[in-house]
């Protein structure tokens, strides 16, 4: 995938840290180890979004979630509306949840911004 920017970025800069497996560009990233991420699994507590493609053990550069408006892949076949809490899905992409429920269980990642169904990306501010 080509470099990710977000969309609005508010000020915020991104961090650096390994990729602990390879990572994609422009999908979402959770910690694995002390300074290291990977492909964000499904309902995981994700950190940020790749800003590019980086191989195992390689330096990756992370937009973080916080007061950013990012633009991911909605999960295949689902639907992604404004106002919808948004979560981690598979191989970094997002998909729908309730707000309470994903605030509770601390995998409420963002507020969707737009509308879009798979394989179409919907932006969401992000919740740090």
């Amino acid at each position: 995938m080509a470099d990710y920017v977000p969309p609005n970025t508010n000020g915020v800069n991104p961090l650096t840290r390994t990729a602990s497996a390879a990572v994609t560009g422009g999908r979402l990233v959770e910690t694995t180890t002390t300074g290291a991420v990977g492909p964000a699994a499904a309902g995981a507590k994700v950190v940020g979004v790749a800003a590019h493609d980086a191989a195992t053990g390689a330096r990756v550069t992370v937009w973080p979630l916080a007061n950013v408006e990012h633009e991911i892949e909605v999960l295949a076949a689902a639907t992604v509306t404004v106002g919808d809490g948004v979560v981690s899905a598979a191989a970094g992409t997002i998909n729908t949840a309730v707000i309470a429920t994903a605030a509770a269980a601390g995998t409420l990642i963002g507020i969707a911004t737009t509308t879009a169904i798979a394989p179409a990306k919907a932006r969401f501010v992000g919740r740090g």
